[in-house]
């Protein structure tokens, strides 16, 4: 029998980072349930369902003439307890020379002070009141605190809220986005393994990468970084909550929405890939068919590691620029026989993430 043909592809040696998948969340950096601070009956809703609202927009207003009537009692008993004050002061103010001239008794003298003391008090406290009215009348225009996305508006106009109690709606911010997800502890324990060793994959900026897909993508287009881990692992699920940051200028990515993230999970060095179809199974073990320099297939099992676009991690068992058959395995019944080389043409690997 002539020798079978074959194809040849030599073993490629890659510096390369292997990230492994986790599932997670998108949440948001802040998010505020909006609740009146004062009771009334709304009279006026100044935003649109789903909307971007700017840090202090008036969102709602709430029934301001009870507030005002307040303002306006409070406003004029300052103007009572000022005069009442400067009245005191005058009367202060003469006794030094009232009792230089014995024109009034020492006693009357301590009431005088005793009344302008008082006179400021009462000041001070209508001031207070005046002060509180006027923050009251501030909280019946219900005003963003933070910049974001607006919700619905969840109690409309002509309901009465109750201060503090009533949700009136909810903001969440935009960009950035936080994702959280679990690791479990292996996974913990090797990335605490590489940062302590100093081993621990980071972008030009020294953070850990983070690269993010939603469910009706095929990459992993966005890309994050680490923000910060729990502060213990959960003993019933065995895993530890992992905080990423996102930016979100496009604002695709939505809180709620699940989303698979992958972390890089060893520091970068030469790896050694072979085509996916080159790697054979014998019962529980992997091999590959190389050839030798007098073109006879020999059988080399080796140790394979995760996939990078098409191609495999060999752990142990080969050394680069070892030929290895990568198609017409088939037609060999068994290692040791003569084949017919034909070269493959070396296929530009399009990623470095191994997964």
């Amino acid at each position: 029998m002539p020798p079978a043909p074959v194809t040849l592809a030599p073993v490629e040696q890659k510096a390369l980072v292997e990230w492994e998948e986790f599932t997670g969340r998108v949440e948001p950096v802040e998010m505020v349930e909006l609740r009146p601070r004062v009771a009334g009956y709304i009279t006026e809703v100044h935003f649109q369902a789903g909307a971007l609202v700017k840090k202090g927009d008036i969102l709602f207003t709430i029934d301001q003439r009870p507030f005002q009537t307040k303002l306006r009692v409070a406003t004029a008993e300052v103007q009572r307890a000022e005069a009442s004050a400067l009245a005191a002061k005058r009367e202060y103010d003469r006794v030094s020379a009232l009792l230089a001239a014995k024109a009034i008794a020492p006693e009357q003298g301590e009431m005088r002070e005793s009344m302008f003391r008082q006179g400021e008090a009462a000041l001070e406290s209508a001031k207070a009141t005046q002060h509180s009215a006027e923050i009251e009348m501030e909280h019946t225009e219900v005003k963003a605190p933070i910049s974001g996305r607006i919700s619905r508006a969840i109690t409309t106009t002509g309901n009465y809220v109750t201060a503090g109690t009533t949700l009136l709606t909810t903001i969440v911010t935009v960009d950035p986005v936080y994702v959280y997800t679990d690791i479990d502890e292996n996974s913990l324990l090797r990335l605490q393994a590489l940062q302590r060793d100093k081993k621990l994959f980071t972008n030009s900026e020294g953070k850990v990468p983070v690269e993010l897909q939603l469910s009706n993508e095929k990459d992993f287009p966005h890309k994050g970084h680490i923000e910060s881990f729990d502060n213990r692992l959960d003993a019933s699920t065995g895993s530890m909550i992992l905080r990423a940051v996102f930016s979100n200028t496009d604002g695709s990515l939505t809180p709620g929405l699940f989303a698979r993230v992958r972390l890089p999970m060893t520091s970068e060095y030469p790896a050694l890939l072979v085509d996916e179809k080159s790697i054979l199974t014998d019962q529980a073990h992997k091999y590959v068919l190389g050839v030798d320099d007098k073109n006879i297939s020999v059988y080399k099992p080796v140790v394979i590691g995760p996939t990078i676009n098409g191609k495999r991690i060999i752990r142990s068992g080969l050394v680069a620029g070892d030929r290895i058959i990568i198609n017409g395995q088939a037609r060999l019944p068994q290692p040791g026989m003569p084949v017919q080389p034909v070269e493959a043409p070396p296929a530009p690997a399009k990623d470095t993430a191994a997964r």
